[in-house]
């Protein structure tokens, strides 16, 4: 059965790979004959009439013929999804907004189709992973962000700090190593009302020599960073806004809580 929706511009996108291959509608039939006998299955036949029917937008094929023009022309089958308004990139970030109901376990959506970046050996010596500092300062020598790390990223309203493996400033609350969301828009240390010290605001906060993440206070014009009680770190105040900057408020935390065995 044909689906009912049509496609123009989706249409257009595959004949223009199809006459960068240099095929004619029949030979992409023979060769998606070809893959439908070695996977058993007629769902990725594709004939030379149904080619021209979709590449003139008359309705969108199924996933097996999808599939098929990706192997034929040479494509990532995400790249032919696309062609059709399916974008895999978005599935992680999406799937965030949805507020699903119940606890569960949560797959690689999208390892199969990420590209791989390898970070140059000079830069990775460059990046002190004992302090704290903004993900951004990290790389900021670098073009690319690996694309797994971008993922689950909310880069147009969110900032993102990672904790130094030598910073336990709310040790175990934040472990050390722990990346941390940041939104830039709250910035103002309020009085506390807050009912448990999971509910307390937790900011993220550059000084002079450096980032902490911590609670804080506002006495007069001194900054407070307040540790967890059963950290190792120590009670520092700090001149504000002279030297200490808000960066903002902690809005998500990500941190491993035990060693792979």
């Amino acid at each position: 059965m044909l689906a009912s929706t049509p496609s123009p511009e989706a249409g257009q996108r595959l004949r223009a790979e199809r006459l960068r291959v240099r095929l004619s509608t029949r030979e992409v039939e023979r060769l998606s004959h070809q893959i439908a006998h070695e996977k058993s299955n007629q769902e990725y036949s594709i004939s030379h009439a149904w080619v021209t029917d979709i590449e003139n937008g008359k309705f969108t094929p199924s996933i097996y013929k999808l599939y098929s023009f990706s192997l034929v022309y040479g494509l990532r089958y995400d790249e032919v999804l696309a062609f059709f308004g399916l974008h895999i990139g978005d599935v992680g970030k999406e799937q965030k907004s949805l507020k699903l109901p119940r606890t569960h376990l949560v797959g690689n959506v999208l390892e199969p189709a990420i590209s791989t970046v390898t970070v140059p050996l000079e830069l990775r010596e460059k990046i002190q992973l004992e302090r704290t500092n903004l993900v951004s300062r990290m790389f900021e020598r670098w073009g690319e962000v690996p694309l797994v790390f971008l993922q689950q990223m909310d880069l147009q309203h969110s900032l993102y700090g990672y904790i130094g493996m030598e910073d336990h400033t709310l040790d175990p609350l934040v472990r050390p190593g722990s990346l941390v969301e940041i939104d830039a828009r709250q910035k103002k240390v309020g009085a506390g009302s807050w009912q448990n010290e999971f509910d307390r605001p937790i900011y993220f906060v550059e000084l002079r020599d450096g980032y902490v993440c911590s609670w804080c206070e506002l006495d007069g014009g001194q900054l407070i960073l307040i540790p967890y009680p059963r950290s190792r770190a120590q009670v520092r105040q700090v001149r504000y806004p002279a030297d200490a900057d808000i960066v903002g408020r902690v809005t998500a935390i990500t941190m491993r809580i035990a060693e792979n065995a």
